[in-house]
C-alpha cells in the first residue's frame, strides 16, 4: 500500500527509506545515538504535533488542552518516579536548551559559571568560549588530571575558590568513567554555588542503578532523552522542589514559546520502557559490551584514553597509530561502522582533525549484540586501521560488516534477546 508520504513527496519518501537501509546496514558506534522502539517513534509521528501548547497542564494559553494536559503530566510523573525527584520538566527541545535554562533559572548575565573544558571532554553547553553560554556568562573551565585523565579535585575546587562561580557544572560528554557527584556537590557547597549535574550521555545507566545517580548532591540534573535514555530528541530537568518554579519559569517563556507534544507523548513512552525489568537488562549489556570492546582493542594495540571505560563509551588515542582521527573515522564509514572522531585531552590537533575516535555501545546493544560481536568489531577497526590506504580491505570489511548487522536486525520492540 502507497503511504501519504510516498505518494506525496517521492523523493523525501525514498530518503527516508535510504536512511532506514543505511542505519541497519551498518554498525553505529556514536555513543550518543540508538534506536527507538516502534512505540517510541509512533508516538513521536502522532497527532500531537498538530497541537500548540504554551504553558504547564491546568496553565496554558491556547485551549483544546484536555489531552495535552494528560500526556504532559503523565511524563512529568513517569520521570519524576524513574529519576526519584521532586520536580521534571519535559519540554525543553534539546539538552543544550535545558542546560540553559537552568543557568538562567539560578543565574544572571554576566555571574559566572564553571564546567569541563570541551577538548577535556565537556559539552559546548557548559560555557565553551564558541558557544552562546560564553557570551551571556563568564566562563571558566576546569581541566582533567594530564596523567590519569580523570577528574582531579583538588585542583577544581582551588579554581572554585579562586572564582566563586553561581553554577558548577558536572558531566561530560566524553568521559568514560565513574563521575563522582559528591565530590562535586561539596565544592559547590563550599563555595555557594549551584551544582547543575548534565547526565545526557549516561542518564539510562543512571536510572537502571548502573552508575551512581546525581540527584542526592545536584540542586538541578539535566539530560538529553535520546542517548543511553533510548527516547526521542529532546532534553529534560530534574530539581528539588524549591527550585521547581524557577526553572518551569525559565523553560517556558524564558526560552521557549510552545513545547513539541508529539516528542513529550514519545517520552513518556520511552520512560514507561526504561521502568521495566528488560530496560535494567540492556543497560547491564551496555556496560558489559563496552568493558569487552575496550579490552579487544588494547590488545590490538590501540590506546585508550584512562585505559579502559566503566560506561557505554570509550575514546581512542590514535597518536601511537600515526592516523588522524578524521581519517579513520572516514575509513570505518566506508567499512560500514559508524564512529565520530574528536579530541582527546590535551590534543595538540585542532578540533576539526583531531587524535581520537569516540565510539559507544548503546545502539548495537540495542540490537542485541553481545560480547563475542564486540570482540568481532574490534578486529574489524583493527583491520581497517591497519590497512587504511586499501580501499579493497576497507570494502571487504564493509562486507563483513553487513553480514554482521544481518544476524542482528533493529528490533521493533525492546524485549531481552536471549
Amino acid at each position: 500500500m502507497i503511504t501519504p508520504l510516498e505518494k506525496y513527496d517521492p523523493q523525501i519518501y525514498e530518503l527516508l527509506r535510504q536512511e532506514a537501509a543505511r542505519q541497519s546496514a551498518c554498525i553505529r558506534l556514536i555513543p550518543s545515538e540508538n534506536y527507538v522502539s516502534k512505540a517510541v517513534m509512533a508516538a513521536t509521528g502522532s497527532c500531537l504535533t498538530n497541537k500548540y501548547a504554551e504553558g504547564y497542564p491546568g496553565k496554558r494559553y491556547y485551549e483544546g488542552q484536555q489531552i495535552t494536559d494528560l500526556v504532559e503530566s503523565i511524563a512529568i510523573e513517569r520521570a519524576k518516579k524513574l529519576f526519584k525527584v521532586d520536580h521534571a520538566n519535559v519540554q525543553s527541545h534539546s539538552g543544550a536548551v535545558a542546560n540553559l535554562a537552568a543557568y538562567s533559572a539560578v543565574a544572571a548575565p554576566g555571574d559566572t559559571i564553571m564546567g569541563l573544558a570541551l577538548p577535556f571532554g565537556g559539552h559546548l553547553s557548559h560555557g565553551w568560549k564558541v558557544n552562546f553560554t560564553s557570551k551571556i556568562f563568564n566562563s571558566v573551565s576546569y581541566e582533567l588530571d594530564p596523567k590519569t585523565g580523570e577528574y582531579d579535585f583538588n585542583k577544581i575546587e582551588e579554581l572554585a575558590m579562586k572564582h566563586k562561580p553561581k553554577v558548577i557544572i558536572s558531566g561530560a560528554s566524553a568521559y568514560p568513567r565513574i563521575i563522582n557527584f559528591k565530590a562535586f556537590g561539596e565544592i559547590a557547597a563550599k563555595v555557594g554555588a549551584v551544582h547543575l549535574s548534565d547526565i545526557a550521555h549516561i542518564s539510562g545507566l543512571v536510572v537502571a542503578g548502573l552508575h551512581p545517580s546525581p540527584v542526592q548532591f545536584a540542586d538541578i540534573v539535566s539530560t538529553t532523552t535520546h542517548k543511553t535514555l533510548r527516547g526521542p530528541r529532546g532534553g529534560m530537568l530534574l530539581c528539588k522542589a524549591a527550585l521547581a518554579e524557577a526553572i518551569d519559569k525559565a523553560v517556558f517563556p524564558g526560552l521557549q514559546g510552545g513545547p513539541h507534544m508529539h516528542t513529550i507523548s514519545a517520552l513518556a513512552v520511552a520512560l514507561k520502557e526504561a521502568d521495566s525489568a528488560e530496560f535494567v537488562q540492556y543497560a547491564k549489556q551496555i556496560i558489559a559490551n563496552a568493558k569487552v570492546l575496550a579490552e579487544s582493542l588494547m590488545e590490538k594495540g590501540f590506546d585508550l584514553f584512562t585505559g579502559g571505560t566503566d560506561n557505554h563509551l570509550m575514546l581512542i588515542d590514535l597518536r601511537n597509530k600515526n592516523i588522524p582521527g578524521k581519517k579513520l573515522a572516514k575509513a570505518l564509514d566506508r567499512a560500514r561502522i559508524e564512529t565520530n572522531y574528536n579530541t582527546i585531552p590535551g590534543d595538540p590537533a585542532k578540533p576539526f582533525n583531531p587524535n581520537g575516535l569516540r565510539i559507544g555501545t548503546p545502539a548495537i546493544t540495542t540490537r542485541g549484540m553481545k560480547e563475542e560481536q564486540m570482540k568481532i568489531i574490534a578486529s574489524l577497526i583493527a583491520r581497517v586501521a591497519e590497512n587504511i590506504d586499501n580501499e579493497e580491505v576497507i570494502a571487504q570489511v564493509g562486507r563483513e560488516s553487513l553480514l554482521l548487522c544481518s544476524q542482528f536486525p533493529v528490533p521493533e520492540h525492546f524485549l531481552v534477546q536471549k
